[in-house]
């Protein structure tokens, strides 16, 4: 069985084990106040250029979106999202369980707009609606796509004018960095938002993301949601060594070198799909694809792929979802695409 169906389903690039082998048997304080979160955190700062940010080792994606979420709201705010969101879509009502709502909108290509924020604040009236108060975005989104600059300085301007924060999601951040359309930097990132994270557990780590905060009032006893919220691991160095091995190199590091890998196999897998006569739903040019296949031969390759059968697309069609990681061969994709020519 060759795998396609997400980008964690390995374990570890040899890198990060490694370096989790070479600092086994070091005694270090607990809960990520040890030498190699702080050098972590560190080279975060010194890769986005901001020394004006407090890091947080995190465990994984939806600890780190609830508690920045529930960190950054009063009890009578809300965020807004696109209805894909994984903080809407995938999390379990875990932000809703901290209290607040999410309002959701239908996202244009997967991506939240200013005019679509706007329309959320058409729902507030007075003291008896929820206050919208952060914009959640991912990038890349649900859908695979990225934001530009100028679509991520817009979404800045809005929230400003609405006194909004504007968190990213960057579960994927890697990829979306380096694929071949973008112009968005994480020195961009670092500019234009309140708080993002950067990814490891979709990016060649056991486990573990990074988030990095701006915001003053959001960063207040951070460390305290943390712990409320179960998230605080008390080996949490294990996060910090691997953040290490992952950022060495800065620009060069491995995080950018995954990231370009994921999405110069996607692209192979993309092209071939595309040669061989099949559509795809959405624009996504990273590590996330989108086929659309009769559905007699989904059946048929799920014999030999494991991949997510996404959703309907009109009679007798399968939109399905394939996902390149670190650990995509060329061999594994060259057997999907010679795969496809059998039928």
């Amino acid at each position: 069985m060759i795998f396609f169906r997400s980008d964690y389903s390995q374990g570890a690039h040899p890198k990060i084990l490694d370096a989790l082998i070479a600092t086994n048997l070091e005694h270090t304080d607990g809960y990520a106040l040890d030498p190699h979160s702080e050098s972590a955190a560190q080279m975060i700062k010194d890769l986005i250029g901001r020394a004006d940010c407090e890091v947080h080792m995190m465990v994984g994606g939806t600890p780190t979106n609830v508690i920045t979420i529930a960190a950054a709201l009063k009890p009578w705010e809300a965020v807004v999202a696109t209805r894909a969101a994984h903080i809407y879509s995938h999390e379990c009502g875990a932000v809703e369980a901290t209290g607040h709502r999410v309002l959701t909108v239908d996202g244009v290509d997967g991506k939240l707009t200013p005019e679509l924020i706007d329309n959320a604040w058409l729902e507030y009236e007075d003291d008896h609606t929820v206050v919208p108060k952060m914009a959640y975005i991912s990038h890349t989104t649900e859908s695979g796509t990225v934001y530009t600059k100028a679509e991520l300085e817009a979404l800045r301007k809005c929230c400003d004018a609405h006194d909004m924060y504007l968190g990213l999601d960057g579960a994927r951040l890697g990829a979306g960095l380096t694929c071949e359309d973008t112009d968005l930097t994480i020195q961009d990132i670092a500019r234009l938002t309140d708080a993002f994270y950067i990814g490891g557990t979709k990016n060649g780590l056991l486990l573990g993301e990074a988030v990095v905060i701006f915001d003053e009032n959001i960063n207040d006893h951070y460390r305290w949601m943390i712990k409320q919220n179960c998230g605080m691991l008390a080996k949490g160095r294990l996060i910090g060594v691997q953040f290490e091995a992952l950022l060495e190199g800065g620009e060069n590091s491995l995080f950018f070198q995954i990231g370009a890998h994921e999405n110069a196999m996607a692209k192979k897998l993309r092209e071939g799909i595309a040669a061989c006569g099949y559509e795809f739903d959405g624009t996504s040019t990273t590590n996330q694809i989108f086929p659309i296949f009769p559905t007699e031969m989904v059946r048929e390759l799920e014999k030999e792929f494991f991949f997510y059968d996404w959703a309907a697309a009109g009679e007798g069609k399968r939109v399905i979802r394939l996902v390149t990681s670190w650990g995509t061969t060329e061999e594994d994709v060259d057997a999907f695409l010679n795969a496809l020519k059998k039928f």
